[in-house]
């Protein structure tokens, strides 16, 4: 099978698909950092995409989520009034004019790369929880929630899964709750701090070409 992972410069679901045999392709607007330059398309998702849209029998998508993200839902409002901050009367709270058009931005792709997948008939959209407003933008919830520690690892990070002609993932090595950290949640500021949070566990990636491949 020919699949496309978008917005993956990390080529770790690329890399599984490809060891189950799969002719896997990740693309993203940056250079790869899985080490295989020759599975990578450096291009912009739509632009790829309105090309060559059906070639592929599975898409899978990760967009960026940094204005949708429950985690950083306190830049985008605010119950008090601060500078740069508008009072909505729709959801009767001040919110960042700003960073609330980067979010409309941002669910629109989120949006349109759903109906890219929808319109091949196989593959998915991951995102970490999403804050109730682009939730409401979206206007579809996502079929199913899972964990890094359903999977072999210790972390907690909740990652949702709008799946489209898929079956849920099942998990493959539940960790005891004794076990389970939260090192993504700690991560420090720095440079490289969005990228390391947003990498795919490899657990994940392996159950999903050996589930969904």
């Amino acid at each position: 099978m020919k699949i496309l992972i978008g917005c993956e410069e990390s080529q770790i679901v690329c890399m599984s698909f490809r060891e189950r045999g799969h002719e896997a392709y990740s693309l993203d607007i940056k250079d790869c950092s899985g080490g295989h330059p020759t599975w990578h398309i450096r291009e912009d998702f739509f632009h790829h995409i309105s090309r060559y849209l059906f070639r592929y029998g599975f898409i899978g998508v990760h967009p960026v989520c940094r204005f949708m993200a429950n985690s950083g839902v306190r830049w985008l409002t605010s119950k008090k009034q601060r500078p740069g901050y508008v009072w909505s009367d729709k959801y009767q709270i001040n919110i960042n004019p700003d960073r609330w058009n980067k979010m409309e931005n941002a669910t629109e792709f989120l949006k349109s790369a759903l109906s890219v997948v929808k319109s091949v008939g196989m593959g998915y959209v991951e995102q970490p929880v999403l804050h109730k407003y682009a939730i409401e933008l979206i206007g579809e919830k996502p079929t199913q929630i899972i964990q890094p520690w359903m999977f072999g690892h210790t972390t907690k990070k909740a990652t949702c899964l709008w799946l489209v002609g898929l079956p849920k993932l099942i998990p493959t090595q539940i960790i005891p709750v004794e076990l389970r950290t939260d090192e993504i949640h700690r991560c420090p500021p720095g440079e490289n701090r969005e990228e390391i949070r947003s990498k795919t566990f490899p657990g994940i990636a392996k159950a999903m070409a050996e589930q969904w491949g």
